[in-house]
């Protein structure tokens, strides 16, 4: 993983972001450094095996701002936070905004390398996921909204009697309805169907 991985600095201070940069370049991972949010915002595309080390007192995007940058894009990249200060409000704040990890300054050599090998798997897992979810999602694009509907209902235990009366319809046409969406899903019993759709996000786990 190391080999191919990308590590972003993101931090005012030349002399941190040289130390940063010694330390993960000396494990093998390759680093680019920046000043500032935006000179990272400009230059950043989204690919695997990478994360970011992002200072949380930067010049130019203050605190957060950057990882709500982040965010406003829906851009999947892990993120941890290093700061200078042991506020637990702003460390609280950094994790909700969807930071992976957070660090104090002066950050110790191991703390740092583990802090990001685990947010590079975390990033990998997560791209993994997304590929499976978008994979699960194309079994069910042929769907009509009537067909998710009693798609939902089926997956939830009703049998098709009920499902019929509860939307004004024929239960030959329930049955009709749910022999499509075998069909068209690839599903070979409820259970593949079930498997499909909580990949494809069409169900939510109990």
């Amino acid at each position: 993983m190391r080999d191919c991985a990308l590590v972003y600095v993101v931090d005012h201070d030349a002399r941190v972001r040289a130390a940063l940069r010694a330390t993960l370049e000396g494990q093998g991972l390759r680093t680019i450094c920046f000043a500032d949010g935006a000179a990272f915002l400009l230059a950043h595309r989204r690919q695997d095996n990478v994360c970011l080390l992002a200072d949380t007192a930067l010049p130019d995007l203050k605190g957060l701002s950057l990882l709500l940058a982040l965010g406003a894009t829906a851009d999947p990249l892990p993120v941890i936070m290093i700061t200078d200060s042991s506020d637990i409000k702003m460390a609280v704040g950094a994790i909700n905004a969807g930071a992976v990890g957070l660090l104090q300054k002066p950050v110790g050599a191991a703390e740092l390398i583990a802090s990001v090998m685990r947010a590079l798997a975390g990033g990998l897992a997560a791209a993994d996921r997304a590929v499976g979810r978008r994979a699960a999602r194309n079994h069910f694009e042929g769907l009509t909204l009537r067909q998710r509907q009693i798609m939902t209902m089926v997956l939830a235990g009703q049998p098709s009697k009920i499902i019929a009366a509860d939307l004004g319809i024929s239960r030959r046409t329930v049955e009709n309805h749910r022999a499509a969406i075998m069909r068209k899903s690839g599903s070979k019993s409820l259970p593949a169907l079930a498997r499909l759709a909580l990949a494809a996000g069409e169900l939510l786990p109990n």
